[in-house]
């Protein structure tokens, strides 16, 4: 079946830097919109950002300028830099996969922890 798993995540000071990577397997890559979700303890999930398959970005305006997300269509990969980090950006990541035909993601990993010390 269709696999998304997450690696990169750690402890890192406010200020520092951390790239989150997604390897997907058994996924036509092509043709999904991938993207990097979160969710803090006793929030919601939230969107952090997403890119199209022809590489068009969206981020929201709280990681705006300071989150970086990229994909690799031979690879069949998605990163996630993160610079700047605050102590507010404290979550488990999750990668997304959507299809270009759905409102919402189709397929989702398992997460992994992003701690940021102030």
């Amino acid at each position: 079946q269709v696999q998304l798993v997450e690696s990169g995540g750690g402890l890192v000071q406010a200020g520092g830097s951390l790239r989150l990577s997604c390897a997907t397997s058994r996924l036509s890559f092509s043709s999904y919109t991938m993207g990097w979700y979160r969710q803090a303890p006793g929030k919601q999930r939230e969107l952090v950002a997403t890119i199209t398959r022809s590489g068009y970005t969206n981020y929201p305006d709280s990681v705006k300028g300071r989150f970086t997300i990229s994909r690799d269509n031979a690879k069949n990969t998605v990163d996630l830099q993160m610079n700047s980090l605050k102590a507010e950006d404290t979550a488990v990541y999750y990668c997304a996969a959507q299809h270009i035909t759905t409102r919402a993601p189709n397929y989702w990993g398992q997460g992994t922890q992003v701690t940021v010390s102030s």
